[in-house]
């Protein structure tokens, strides 16, 4: 079944492109990383996905709904209710943690589903501690931010997002703002995911976790998608001169 399907998206920022006729599409239990150079419009692929930015132009569907439309090359957002239901197909996990600091880490985990979704408070709780356990802080549940390391945080983003029970699991770099050794411990939860089949979309510079987890990976560049397949062929084979350069400052 097809999770997310884009068609033709176009975004621009004060007259500058910055995504142009991208389609692609996130089958169920799918892992895609998009790897690409800086700048390359990544990041903003996946706010137009999750709706913080909007899309110029193109199609989006969530769960073979359509939610944005196409008119004229323009694109048309749907009512408030319809996008509620779009974004509780989905989680985010931003590479800056983004916690309240004035909040504890069960309250960080649990305030959407609880307040947002308006699940059941004893439900949601349950379920937190237990994914809390799985990404190892239980010891953790009644600090604040403030009193943990960034990998700590960074697994409080991750507990909050699967709190969600998303369909899609978005990562937007979440391990540049964290050391190499911090970041291990997060590509290892990630991992941890795949392996159980949640799909995920990951933006990111790891090449080798990508290769490791990926059924698929997508490079792009100047806004436009410049080769997709599976790791063997795009990281190991690339056919892009483009790819080719990218992957070569890896390798040096």
């Amino acid at each position: 079944m097809k999770l997310l399907e884009i068609n033709h998206l176009s975004k621009s920022f004060e007259g500058k492109t910055v995504l142009q006729d991208i389609s692609m599409t996130v089958n169920k239990g799918e892992v895609i990383s998009i790897l690409g150079p800086s700048g390359s419009g990544k990041s903003t692929l996946l706010r137009c996905a999750t709706f913080l930015e909007t899309m110029d132009d193109g199609e989006l569907y969530y769960c073979e709904k359509r939610i944005v439309r196409s008119i004229n090359h323009q694109a048309v957002y749907p009512s408030k209710a319809e996008m509620k239901e779009a974004r509780s197909k989905f989680s985010l996990v931003f590479q800056n943690f983004n916690l309240f600091p004035h909040y504890s880490v069960i309250r960080n985990v649990c305030d959407a589903p609880i307040h947002v979704m308006k699940r059941d408070k004893e439900q949601v709780l349950a379920e937190a501690k237990k994914i809390l356990a799985k990404v190892g802080l239980s010891e953790k549940l009644n600090a604040y931010p403030c009193e943990l390391s960034g990998g700590q945080q960074q697994r409080v983003a991750i507990a909050r997002a699967l709190v969600m029970n998303p369909e899609i699991l978005y990562f937007d770099e979440p391990t540049s703002a964290l050391d190499p050794e911090i970041t291990a411990g997060i590509l290892r939860i990630m991992k941890d995911l795949a392996a159980e089949k949640m799909t995920m979309v990951i933006v990111t510079h790891e090449i080798d976790f990508a290769h490791a987890v990926s059924d698929r990976i997508i490079f792009m560049d100047g806004g436009v998608i410049v080769e997709q397949g599976p790791p063997e062929k795009v990281i190991d084979n690339p056919s892009n001169e483009r790819t080719k350069a990218f992957l070569q400052k890896f390798s040096t």
